[in-house]
């Protein structure tokens, strides 16, 4: 395999990810594709892409993870993107999304004040982005964080 071919299955696996996360009512089947879509995904990125491809890799596991309220995966893979941000120049857009999806973990982890504090965090950061497309893609994941939030 060649890098090209790795960052085309990386890429792909990435997006079938998200139309699984995006479909309602998965089955217990789709649950477990997008699981392995999103570790597919990580791996391929891991091994071709940037420092940028492997913090969205941890950040789509952990959506994945909390999406289906599993909360050990979810919070260990929030906390690979904490170290990430630490470890290396990501953009503020990726500092915003690190606090939404831990924010998430922690809800699924029932931690639902940290949650909220964590939310608030990841709001005071996103308040900062200038890229359109950045901010209407944040202030759909916060949006949505807070329902789930309402709803715990």
């Amino acid at each position: 395999m060649t890098a090209a071919s790795d960052r085309k299955l990386a890429a792909d696996l990435f997006n079938r990810t998200w139309a699984l996360l995006d479909t309602p009512r998965r089955t217990p089947e789709q649950d477990d594709e997008m699981v392995h879509a999103a570790h597919a995904s990580a791996y391929f990125w891991l091994r071709s892409g940037t420092a940028q491809h492997h913090f969205r890799s941890h950040w789509q596991c952990a959506r994945v993870y909390a999406a289906l309220g599993r909360a050990e995966p979810a919070l260990h893979h929030a906390e690979r993107c904490r170290s990430l941000c630490s470890d290396r120049a990501l953009t503020p857009f990726d500092h915003a999304c690190f606090f939404e999806v831990q924010a998430r973990a922690y809800a699924a982890a029932g931690r639902i004040t940290e949650a909220k504090i964590t939310l608030s965090r990841a709001r005071l950061v996103a308040a900062g982005l200038i890229d359109a497309d950045e901010i209407e893609v944040m202030e759909t994941d916060l949006a949505d964080t807070e329902r789930m939030l309402g709803d715990a």
